[in-house]
């Protein structure tokens, strides 16, 4: 597979911008600002969530769709946005969806209702999709050795710290209630970062595209997108409307949609083309048993940011601004332990990720022991320490996992690989809040510390389940891991 383009008119080809020098190191840090604002805006709406709910009069499911309606748009685009980046050129589907997430996120912010806020949500992550692919393709086909190697280790960091850093700027903006506004800064702040970014962006980015551009999978993207609604829904809203047969028909027919995608899939493979996908690539041992075991962790996560936000404000009544500064000490070890998993996983293999799940396991179960013989004393400082663990073993199960799906995918399916990898976590984070989430707010008028060690016994579950998978998944080689480019 070749990592150069053809020149076309507008377009510089990726071998041409290497003898120039390849893309500018600013760049580079304005392409992570274009990524950071996307994946930090998963997240920063849960400290924001009780000022949404006292401003717009929200419904609990209504708060859940205003995280997993973003998760679920952008989880079932993201491949086709890689494919159009490489069909159209990168820097205009770039730019264009930058367009698209800046007015978004201007509708977020002047939201009048509940609906109207999930509706622009929803086309916001959209556009985020359609935006995050189009910065790792152009750093794989525009930077070479040493500089790419840097780029793509800096996006990694970009996506941990800005999935935790949105936590603390949503606080920072929700406490500050900028002229009684609330909640709305942190939609709003994207339009003036988004502009600065726009602009230049468009004319020092440069433009590439592939030169066999992989087909736009269009059945295959509306079959996945529709199943992940059909799923989500009921399991947002059942629970609240006492669970009316409609929620039980759209549960069943999300089955059938799915089984209906699996078919259709498997069909176009056989037919010569590249689907949203690939069944047989799904079939190899490291996809099948990593994206799994993907799944449900991403479900954990995207769960416990949710609860624990909610619980620190409304349980303990903290407002935004230390609700976002509790999670710090998880985000720190996190961090910190991102940058020794690599060489925890090269020396003691499919065990780190085994270590690393006991060490997350013992920090949740000593904060549910806070949390529930504490309460309602409990405070901010005693949930540093089991917050800092489980961060810290969350980091090396985040590294071993993402490197142990990738084991065994061919490197001409890398960008295939990496982007259905990034599809299921995208999807989990979105069922974890739909799922977990909701059991969380219907036991949470029965008690706070009730509802938090529900939910994080069930986390609790599914981290023995990736402490013992983990022996099932391939051995690490020393070989190179493929980069996560989100293209063909």
């Amino acid at each position: 597979m070749t990592t150069t383009t053809h020149a076309v008119p507008g377009q510089t080809s990726a071998r041409a911008a290497a003898q120039a020098g390849g893309l500018h190191p600013f760049g580079v840090f304005l392409l992570l600002a274009g990524a950071f604002m996307p994946i930090m805006d998963f997240f920063i709406t849960n400290v924001a969530l009780p000022s949404i709910d006292a401003t717009l009069h929200a419904s609990a499911p209504q708060l859940e769709l205003v995280i997993a309606g973003y998760g679920v748009a952008y989880a079932a685009l993201l491949v086709l946005g890689g494919r159009l980046g490489d069909r159209y050129g990168r820097r205009g589907v770039f730019l264009t969806a930058l367009v698209g997430f800046v007015l978004a996120s201007l509708a977020c912010g002047l939201a009048p209702t509940a609906g109207f806020l999930i509706g622009a949500r929803i086309v916001q992550g959209a556009t985020a999709a359609l935006l995050i692919p189009q910065v790792l393709a152009t750093f794989h086909h525009t930077l070479e050795g040493e500089r790419k190697a840097r780029a793509l280790a800096l996006y990694g960091a970009t996506s941990g710290i800005a999935a935790v850093v949105g936590q603390i700027i949503g606080g920072l903006l929700v406490s500050a209630d900028i002229a009684g506004s609330a909640w709305r800064p942190i939609f709003l702040v994207n339009v003036p970062v988004g502009v600065v970014v726009l602009l230049v962006a468009a004319r020092i980015v440069p433009a590439t595209r592939s030169p066999h551009p992989v087909g736009v999978d269009v059945p295959g993207t509306i079959l996945f997108a529709a199943t992940l609604t059909a799923l989500l829904v009921p399991l947002t809203e059942g629970h609240s409307l006492g669970w009316p047969a409609w929620t039980w028909a759209l549960i069943a027919l999300a089955v059938v949609l799915g089984c209906i995608t699996f078919l259709v899939e498997k069909r176009a493979e056989a037919r010569g083309e590249v689907p949203l996908l690939p069944p047989s690539l799904l079939r190899l041992p490291s996809m099948s048993r990593g994206l799994a075991m993907v799944l449900i962790f991403s479900m954990g996560f995207g769960a416990f940011m949710f609860v624990f936000a909610l619980t620190v404000q409304d349980g303990l009544h903290n407002d935004a601004l230390h609700g976002g500064l509790a999670i710090v000490p998880m985000a720190l070890l996190f961090l910190a332990g991102s940058l020794f998993a690599p060489k925890l996983i090269g020396r003691f293999g499919r065990a780190a990720l085994s270590g690393g799940a006991i060490v997350q396991l013992v920090g949740l179960a000593w904060l549910v022991a806070i949390i529930v013989s504490d309460w309602p004393s409990v405070s901010l400082l005693s949930m540093a320490g089991p917050l800092a663990l489980v961060g810290a073993g969350q980091s090396v199960l985040f590294a071993g996992l993402f490197r142990s799906v990738m084991a065994d995918v061919p490197m001409h399916l890398g960008g295939i690989g990496s982007g259905a990898l990034i599809t299921l976590q995208q999807s989990g984070l979105a069922l974890g809040v739909a799922t977990l989430g909701t059991l969380y707010l219907s036991l949470a008028p029965h008690g706070y510390p009730h509802a938090f060690s529900t939910v994080e016994y069930i986390q609790m579950g599914i981290v023995v389940l990736l402490a013992v998978g983990a022996a099932a998944l391939p051995k690490f080689t020393k070989a190179a891991v493929q980069t996560p480019v989100i293209d063909a």
